[in-house]
């Protein structure tokens, strides 16, 4: 099988974008005597941008709203220079890419590399190993993945960020989705922001579906149109057809879309995202709505949704639907075929139990909190909650100054075992939890408790889903296996940004190995300082 490139043509549809880029990787090069290096040139500025009557400047890459795409062939050597042309710390993160012995090129801040500074440049460099498919960057540092990300604020997003932070808030919620940048005809001022994209009847495209939301989970659908997975995260699928999907965000779903259906005399068909709740917390529960276009000539203008809040008649499962996006979920499996092997590990050195909690904090003397029950809003793993450094963890660890910097005391399991989703605890929700630097296979999955002597006897070891980012259920638990065979310091996040900001996060240190290719290379010349 080779790129689905080569037998489809491709459309790029990637969720609720702002500056986040895509990364398309396509089959081996067709010269393979030697690898080719593919480099980019990033200035990351302001521009001002309208949408929903509002007119405020965004951050963006090469002034492009979304950011510019890269596209490179597997085995490529990649080189993106980025000039940071703001007077803000940047960074950019390669999600998904495994990073195999470059972890300085990752990007989260203070994690794998002090943030590039004000008229600094830096050059990320790395190569594309065993991976194709689609991937995405973006903005890997405080809440520039809100303004240059995802989710639309009218209001100023880092002074959203800052509240929350001052008072342990939840932050205020986006006034819009989008598609493509464009928020569609169903917020205030927004009919001319609309998405709408032109197929030829009878062909078959493929759609590259990016969450790239801040803060939420969405379901998307065609109206009227099957969906046909084929790839997740860069890693091929045993193909399915679904009416819609779910997608958490960094998250990536590639799906085939045939235009084989009769459209009204408007010749469109509506396509829709919608978050998928599963907080108790505020949250921004509108939808966003771009159009299919059948080519030819039509007599009618395109039609609103008579109920802009209710988007279920058009393939779409109700915001609140668990049953649809577990079931979702649970049809993922990998190719497994002799070209695409499913490697996951059959034998375990090593087991770690983590409990994903939602916390509340007292309020500190002489300080106003505004979270629940008038104190902190905080976030942990195994009743840690990380807190972001002052310098480059992998930089200290590369040099082995680790006093005041991280500790080597994560707790492997929780030390006080309890009902971790009954009813004592703050809320239960759906958690994407994103690994840098690695692959793993969710081998299992469930509600409730996890049982250690019932559930492993359940597990798929012959074709798990291989991903970057894993949905952790509502209220349940996922299983994943992954050979740590990468060395160097790895974040491991919720990508749901708030919670990340209230500590829901770690890292984790890869040793090196005996061998010379299983070290971390030095750092490069060019990397910025603290």
């Amino acid at each position: 099988m080779g790129s689905f490139d080569q037998l489809y043509e491709s459309l790029m549809v990637p969720l609720l974008c702002a500056w986040v880029g895509i990364l398309i990787l396509v089959g081996a090069s067709p010269s393979t005597s030697s690898p080719t290096t593919r480099r980019f040139e990033f200035n990351v500025e302001w521009k001002n941008v309208t949408r929903l009557c509002h007119t405020k400047p965004l951050i963006t890459v090469n002034g492009e709203y979304p950011g510019p795409t890269i596209m490179v062939h597997e085995g490529a050597n990649v080189e993106v220079k980025v000039t940071n042309r703001i007077a803000q710390n940047t960074t950019i993160h390669w999600h998904g890419i495994r990073q195999l012995r470059t972890g300085w090129a990752d990007g989260p801040g203070y994690i794998t590399q002090c943030p590039i500074g004000s008229g600094k440049s830096y050059v990320y460099k790395f190569t594309v190993i065993s991976q194709r498919g689609t991937l995405l960057w973006h903005a890997h540092l405080s809440w520039q993945r809100a303004s240059v990300y995802g989710e639309w604020w009218n209001s100023n997003v880092d002074e959203v960020e800052k509240e929350s932070i001052i008072y342990g808030s939840g932050p205020n919620v986006s006034d819009a989705y989008t598609i493509n940048a464009l928020p569609g005809p169903l917020y205030p001022c927004s009919k001319k922001d609309t998405f709408i994209q032109t197929v030829e009847p009878g062909k078959t495209y493929l759609l590259r579906l990016i969450n790239a939301a801040l803060n939420d989970e969405h379901f998307f659908g065609v109206a009227n149109h099957t969906l046909t997975v084929v790839e997740i995260d860069a890693i091929y699928t045993k193909p399915f057809t679904t009416k819609a999907i779910m997608v958490g965000p960094g998250q990536t779903t590639n799906v085939l879309l045939t235009a084989d259906q009769h459209p009204d005399a408007s010749g469109t068909f509506i396509m829709a995202a919608t978050p998928y709740i599963t907080t108790i917390f505020p949250s921004d529960n509108s939808s966003s709505v771009g159009f299919l276009r059948y080519k030819g000539r039509w007599n009618k203008k395109i039609a609103l949704p008579a109920n802009p809040y209710y988007l279920t008649a058009y393939n779409l499962p109700a915001m609140i639907e668990t049953a649809f996006a577990t079931q979702f979920l649970n049809k993922l499996r990998s190719l497994d075929s002799a070209q695409f092997p499913c490697n996951v590990p059959k034998e375990m050195d090593k087991r770690a139990v983590i409990t994903i909690s939602l916390n509340l904090q007292d309020c500190p003397k002489h300080q106003t909190c505004k979270g629940y029950q008038s104190k902190r809003f905080i976030a942990s793993m195994n009743n840690q909650s990380f807190v972001r450094p002052s310098m480059s963890i992998l930089e200290c660890y590369y040099q082995n100054l680790t006093k005041g910097v991280y500790t080597s005391n994560f707790s492997e399991r929780p030390q006080h075992p309890y009902n971790y989703t009954g009813t004592s605890i703050l809320n239960v929700e759906n958690h994407p939890i994103h690994v840098h630097g690695h692959n793993f296979f969710v081998v299992g999955s469930g509600f409730g408790n996890f049982d250690a002597k019932r559930d492993p006897a359940n597990y798929n070891l012959v074709d798990p889903p291989e991903r970057n980012t894993v949905d952790i259920q509502s209220g349940g638990w996922a299983a994943v296996r992954f050979k740590a065979d990468n060395p160097g310091v790895w974040f491991v996040h919720c990508h749901l940004e708030v919670h990340t900001s209230w500590g829901l996060s770690m890292g984790f240190i890869v040793e090196n190995g005996p061998h010379p290719s299983q070290t971390v290379l030095p750092p490069p010349e060019d990397l910025p300082s603290c």
